[in-house]
């Protein structure tokens, strides 16, 4: 059987057609740019997890790019590059914005929460509680995805007399934010601060004598090479925010909202229960590589707590100075009664 030359032609153009509309119903209709300032590594694995189930659940509409170690952006610059829409995701340490996040910071004052654990599951509570939260990343055009929990902190470097204060007096310790200096004058030690893509230089030119980061950066950017002992835990607060600029927040569709809303409270849990086994695991692996996780000496702690001033009523006496007195109480009296004291 033969067929004019026309309907094949037909037939051939037919089928093209397909395939371009095939591909452009392909094409995502939202490409967000992330901004991280964190390398690449397992400790960020609920953060890949969440971008990758965005965009399965949207069927392919939204993709994500993720970019690590501060290519889109310094740690300090990406939640006001994400409020401009220069980028639309960013990771946000609050502790790098001290006069901008006045209230978020204060979930990295030192010596408030007993554990990770505790530290991130008052975030949760707080956020749905009182809105001060949520008012604050208003006003820099930015919309809370999910909360990024930490591991506690620990004293990295090649000297191992780090487990007591006494070792620690006149020591250059990596700092970072308007409280955690305070916590290492307290005890003689001089705070420093090093942006964290500049902590292993750091530790091993000595312009640091200790790192202070948790066990599973510790692992990832390998500070345990130039720092054969890591001492603590020393403070446990909570990590960095994941929030979305609020031009690509309102521009995406309702249904494609709902779902970035749901899976960032899946990603907020998944990291809560992760981070005690990620820890474990980043520590077993820093100590086969050769590195020695000290305790601190018995007493230590308490006495580093009974020399540092109260840095949450200091915070309360500087949002009074500011004006907003009222509500830093009342965000600290939430804070008291989940912790019991």
């Amino acid at each position: 059987m033969t067929y004019p030359i026309k309907n094949i032609l037909k037939a051939a153009a037919m089928v093209g057609a397909l395939a371009v509309a095939g591909t452009a119903q392909a094409a995502p209709e939202f490409k967000l740019r992330w901004g991280h300032y964190l390398p690449n590594s397992p400790f960020v694995q609920v953060e890949k997890d969440f971008a990758a189930a965005v965009e399965e659940r949207t069927g392919g509409r939204v993709e994500i790019d993720i970019t690590f170690a501060g290519g889109l952006g310094k740690g300090g610059e990406l939640m006001t590059l994400a409020g401009r829409g220069a980028i639309d995701i960013a990771a946000v340490v609050p502790g790098y914005y001290p006069d901008q996040l006045l209230f978020w910071k204060a979930y990295q004052i030192p010596f408030i929460f007993n554990s990770p654990r505790q530290a991130m599951e008052i975030s949760a509570a707080s956020y749905q509680a009182l809105p001060v939260f949520r008012e604050e990343l208003d006003k820099f055009n930015v919309h809370f995805l999910f909360h990024q929990p930490l591991g506690s902190y620990f004293m990295t470097g090649p000297d191992g007399n780090c487990d007591n204060l006494a070792g620690l007096k006149g020591k250059k310790i990596r700092s970072f934010g308007a409280d955690i200096p305070k916590m290492f004058e307290a005890i003689g030690a001089v705070p420093v601060s090093v942006g964290f893509g500049d902590i292993y230089e750091a530790v091993q030119r000595g312009t640091l004598d200790y790192s202070f980061i948790n066990l599973g950066n510790i692992n990832a950017i390998k500070v345990y090479e130039p720092g054969k002992y890591s001492c603590g835990p020393a403070m446990s607060i909570t990590g960095h925010l994941l929030v979305i600029g609020k031009k690509t927040w309102d521009s995406l569709p309702a249904d494609i909202q709902a779902i970035m809303t749901e899976e960032g409270l899946k990603a907020g849990k998944a990291y809560i229960d992760a981070i005690d086994a990620a820890e474990v695991a980043a520590g077993e692996a820093m100590i086969a590589k050769g590195a020695v996780i000290k305790p601190m000496a018995e007493g230590e702690m308490a006495k580093w707590m009974a020399a540092a001033p109260d840095m949450l009523q200091d915070w309360i006496d500087a949002r009074t100075a500011d004006g907003e007195g009222e509500r830093a109480n009342e965000v600290a009296a939430f804070w008291r009664a989940q912790i019991g004291n």
